[in-house]
């Protein structure tokens, strides 16, 4: 994604990481007296020659590198749940991919058109506010942080799923206390992650986090060998199941969460007008992969597929440890990337020092301390996964961005198609938002009684 400049990084690192470590306040630090200003979109012929001129002048990524970029943060741990997703609902539910896909990819050229609006508009956060005022960039804001602490945290619910299977008769002691299994790892790794959420400087550990795109790569082939050498690709699976729909979309609605790094990546271009193409091309790519994923683990693995398909590769395969490895690595190094803005936005709101080291310390090692507690109580990868997919992604990157937009360019106030197609993506994501949150509560409450 693009260069993380003050919640992230210093202002010379590489593009990286998920699609959620976007910076979620302008890099010039507005103070909170300097809020955009919501104005008439009917600009003057002099107004719009200068946002123009103010817009080809910013920015300095290439089309590949902005295309490298978005593949990137489309690219997740949403990868290994897609035969988990396409499982639920059977085979039919592919189409429900594509049409989730293609409502984000729209989504995400809305959100285009209302940064073109005034140059006033950087980031996510400020097209809500530009649309709604201070309850808009609450309201975006708020869903984005959000997203980032569940997310985190489902990567150490991943990271001890997998080392379970990977070591399923290890055991600690913590003091004086023997823990086993899944809560041990998930332990574990929250002390492997410490020390990097106390780093200030994070741009070394976003190189590593860059790499989404080459494990994304490495899993699919991973998987291909591990079904060519071993499993085998002979489960027939079932053509469609009505009960598993809301798992599968939201699932699915989870792969495309992309949208809070939308405008970043889309002011850090060098010519702004060939986003459009870069837009399409990373959405084509990562439907393609997302796809292939989902088709392969089902079919090796059929209705056995499991929340993760990395819990189904067999551990003794080489093809199955890189696969396994790739998963254990990326999510380590992104989680401090994560945090970060939500750590950030803590010290800001709460008028810490930045000099005041300890204090900074203690808030970042209790959030990761919160985080580790909330992985322990609800280590469901996948339903956790889904209940992001289902409330928070379909909220804001399908029902925002489109409120957004009628806000903005007055659509709503003349029928036309376009107003047709808006009213029918929000719609769509209402569904997800209602019928995915309720499946998804359901089916972790389900897991306690049995847990309990």
């Amino acid at each position: 994604m693009e260069e993380y400049r003050d919640a992230l990084m210093n202002k010379n690192s590489a593009v990286v990481s998920s699609s959620l470590t976007t910076p979620l306040v302008d890099s010039n630090h507005r103070s909170h007296e300097e809020h955009i200003i919501p104005v008439s979109t009917k600009q003057t012929d002099e107004e719009s020659v200068l946002d123009d001129n103010y817009k080809e002048t910013l920015g300095t990524s290439t089309f590949f590198k902005t295309c490298f970029n978005g593949i990137n943060a489309l690219s997740g741990v949403g990868i290994l749940s897609v035969p988990y997703a396409l499982a639920s609902g059977g085979w039919l539910t592919l189409i429900l991919l594509f049409i989730v896909a293609a409502a984000t990819f729209y989504t995400g050229l809305l959100m285009r058109r209302c940064i073109d609006v005034s140059s006033k508009i950087r980031t996510y956060p400020d097209i809500g506010e530009y649309a709604f005022g201070k309850k808009g960039r609450m309201m975006v804001s708020s869903f984005m942080y959000l997203e980032l602490y569940v997310v985190a945290t489902g990567f150490l619910i991943l990271e001890g799923d997998n080392l379970s299977n990977l070591f399923p008769d290890m055991s600690f002691t913590l003091a004086g206390v023997r823990i086993y299994g899944q809560q041990g790892f998930v332990m574990l790794v929250g002390l492997i992650i410490l020390p990097s959420m106390w780093l200030t400087d994070l741009s070394k550990i976003s190189y590593v986090s860059a790499t989404g795109v080459l494990a994304s790569v490495l899993i699919i082939v991973s998987v291909f060998w591990v079904g060519a050498e071993d499993t085998g690709f002979h489960a027939k699976g079932k053509f469609f199941k009505l009960n598993g729909i809301p798992t599968g979309v939201s699932l699915y609605t989870f792969c495309y969460c992309a949208h809070p790094v939308f405008p970043t990546l889309y002011t850090s271009m060098k010519d702004k007008r060939q986003f459009s193409k870069v837009l399409l091309l990373c959405f084509v790519l990562c439907t393609i992969s997302y796809g292939t994923m989902a088709v392969l683990g089902y079919l090796m693995f059929g209705e056995n597929i499991k929340s993760q398909v990395t819990l189904n590769l067999p551990i003794d395969k080489v093809s199955s440890k890189i696969a396994i490895y790739t998963t254990l690595v990326t999510p380590i190094a992104k989680y401090a990337l994560m945090a970060t803005p939500i750590v950030n936005a803590i010290e800001s709101s709460s008028g810490i020092n930045h000099n005041n080291k300890s204090i900074r310390l203690l808030i970042r090692t209790l959030f990761l301390v919160s985080s580790v507690i909330m992985a322990l109580v609800i280590p469901f990868f996948g339903y956790l996964m889904s209940l992001v997919g289902a409330f928070l992604s379909a909220t804001a990157s399908i029902i925002i961005p489109c409120l957004c937009y009628l806000k903005i360019m007055g659509t709503y106030r003349s029928w036309g198609y376009e107003l047709v197609i808006i009213i029918g993506i929000i719609l769509m994501g209402i569904s997800v938002v209602i019928i995915g949150t309720y499946t998804s509560l359901e089916q972790i409450a389900s897991e306690f009684k049995l847990s309990f």
